[in-house]
């Protein structure tokens, strides 16, 4: 039995031809070599396994080659069969990881000393160099920038800015770049033909992009592979062995969203966990499949996917089902999610609200009804339905009394629109602080609305219900309507005469009020303007506004209340920046903006002996 070597050893690159994915690195340093313009210091940075030291050892082995074939080894002479064997003292490697010290440095610095025996220049690999200490950086600082002639360091890093700008400054710099999918699938398509091995093309995309730009990690997953297939990769038993989930699943799932089958994506989700998966790791790919499904919608971005053959024909086939909506709607889901998926206590649960949040985008609507809110609301197209019937019984019977009325039409009832005052209404019953959005009751003369009414309202794309009770507006003015079916005049709240005494009266339970269940909103209202019946707020932000907007029907209501005022109140909300940038920033200014507030503050500080750090 043969010795086995893995393929990141069997098949790493021994010319600049053969490295993959590094052009703009090769083409230099081949330009180099021929023009004899070596430099005396080269950084190489990148991620691991994009071939840094490969490509320091090529360059080394072909400076010191005897009779060179352009730029390249000849493999044959002295120096090129002594570097292959592994004999060569003129290539000298340094592990900057585990001899980091400045001990380690001066014996490499009598290294430096010693004249290559044969040929030209001795080179000096380090790698892993940002691993130097402080005190080994500076005493490699001299030789680094006058080194003998014959010398010639090559530093080798994965983080580039951990070194210190002195040791830049002597390097000529060479930026690595990831290795792209498409050269990652055709290396490991050679290496799979030399080792007489079968695979499909979805087999290595997965390995390609699983491996994240670095070809030794994508060696070492084919070696993996072919251990548990054998000599022929299949597409399921890869993503098996890598334990990552295969593009089936995320195709499937897309589809059974865009059917708004939230049921069936629940159920495939959890066949996904029960596989082992978190939902973390589900949603993450999710959010990617998304992407690449907005990429391949336009040809512009289709290069942006990082798929080949018939897997990327297979994309731009599902994005041709997908409106861009969806999948906008889709990433933004995702992506809020990912950010609070690690502090929630129940992560199964948000992927699920999230799944059926997507699923209410792709859900078909009926009668061009389609919902732009993130969940589904099944219930409102009858109603919807029900509304459009009416308002057409509605308009033919203003514009023709006499003319028959549609059976059809008048056997649906009506679902009368619930009214939105421009302004908050006072009730006897107050309810509580909220932070949910409450909507304005109507008044006691105007019909009640249906249960449905009492819900947030929904944003509705395509034509809305007020729309379409707009719609007859135009036909009441063609044809005059009845005394009878002409709708009773709306009555304009009153204002209390008295409403700004009664308000400031009530301004210290207000505040008690507001400490107790709202403390974020103290420092807002302890500056309100009171006049006439206008309560006049600032806020240092929009966002903090946009809270208390919602919340605005319920505080008003109480506070209405606490103060005896009969009629309506508003609020007028002003955002004022200043607030934000007079807020104390020094801790001298916030311990006395403290000890102004509260006094018992200085007095605790003095008896705990407590000194401002």
């Amino acid at each position: 039995m043969s010795e086995f070597i893995v393929s990141a050893r069997k098949y790493r690159p021994a010319t600049f031809a053969s490295v993959v994915g590094q052009q703009h690195i090769t083409s230099t340093l081949r330009n180099a070599i021929e023009r004899g313009q070596l430099a005396h210091a080269y950084l190489f940075c990148g991620p691991r396994g994009v071939g840094k030291t490969t490509c320091a050892r090529i360059f080394a082995k072909a400076i010191n080659c005897l009779h060179p074939e352009g730029a390249e080894a000849c493999n044959e002479c002295e120096s090129c069969r002594s570097f292959n064997e592994g004999r060569s003292l003129n290539i000298h490697e340094l592990d900057a990881a585990s001899n980091n010290s400045v001990e380690d440095i001066r014996t490499l610095i009598e290294q430096v000393r010693i004249i290559p025996q044969v040929g030209r220049y001795s080179v000096f690999i380090i790698d892993e160099v940002h691993m130097l200490s402080a005190a080994a950086f500076n005493a490699f600082l001299k030789t680094l920038e006058e080194p003998p002639a014959h010398a010639i360091f090559i530093l080798a890093t994965t983080e580039k800015h951990k070194i210190i700008p002195t040791i830049l400054s002597r390097c000529q710099i060479y930026d690595f770049n990831r290795i792209r999918v498409e050269d990652g699938v055709a290396y490991l398509q050679y290496i799979a033909s030399q080792e007489g091995i079968t695979a499909d093309e979805e087999s290595l995309n997965l390995i390609a992009q699983k491996a994240d730009g670095g070809m030794r990690d994508a060696l070492s997953m084919f070696d993996k592979a072919v251990s548990f297939c054998g000599t022929t990769l299949d597409y399921r038993n890869v993503a098996q062995t890598l334990n990552v989930l295969d593009y089936d699943t995320y195709f499937r799932v897309t589809d059974l969203l865009l059917a708004g089958d939230y049921a069936s994506v629940l159920v495939e989700f959890d066949a996904v966990l029960a596989k082992g998966f978190s939902g973390q790791t589900f949603m993450a790919g999710l959010n990617r499949h998304m992407r690449d499904l907005l990429m391949a919608k336009r040809p512009e971005t289709l290069r942006l996917i990082e798929m080949t053959g018939a897997l990327l024909e297979r994309y731009r086939t599902q994005a041709g089902a997908c409106a861009v909506e969806f999948l906008f709607g889709a990433i933004s889901v995702l992506t809020e999610l990912d950010g609070k998926i690690r502090q929630s206590s129940n992560q199964r649960l948000l992927v699920e609200l999230g799944l059926m949040k997507i699923a209410g985008l792709g859900q078909k609507k009926n009668d061009s009804l389609n919902a732009s809110e993130a969940y589904p609301l099944p219930s409102l197209a009858p109603r919807a339905a029900a509304s459009v019937a009416s308002d057409a019984q509605s308009v033919q019977k203003e514009a023709a009394p006499n003319a028959p009325v549609d059976k059809t039409a008048s056997d649906i009832p009506a679902v009368e629109p619930a009214p939105v005052a421009p302004s908050v209404s006072v009730a006897p019953n107050v309810p509580e602080v909220s932070s949910e959005p409450v909507v304005a009751e109507p008044s006691a003369s105007e019909p009640t609305a249906p249960a449905v009414a009492s819900r947030p309202r929904s944003l509705v794309s395509g034509t809305s219900l007020s729309e379409l009770l707009a719609q007859k507006e135009p036909a009441q003015s063609e044809a005059e309507p009845a005394a009878d079916d002409r709708p009773e005049a709306t009555t304009t709240p009153e204002i209390d005469p008295m409403a700004a005494e009664k308000l400031e009266q009530a301004r210290p339970q207000w505040m008690q009020l507001v400490r107790e269940r709202r403390p974020r909103f103290v420092q807002v209202f302890e500056r309100m303007q009171l006049h006439d019946n206008v309560v006049a707020i600032s806020v240092p932000t929009t966002e903090l506004r946009d809270e208390i907007q919602r919340m605005r029907t319920s505080m008003l209501s109480q506070y209405a209340q606490l103060a005896g005022v009969n009629g309506k109140l508003e609020l007028e909300i002003k955002v004022d920046e200043q607030i934000r940038a007079a807020r104390p920033i020094k801790l001298e200014d916030r311990v006395k903006h403290l000890t102004e507030k509260n006094p018992l503050v200085n007095k605790l500080r003095k008896e705990l002996d407590l000194e401002l750090e």
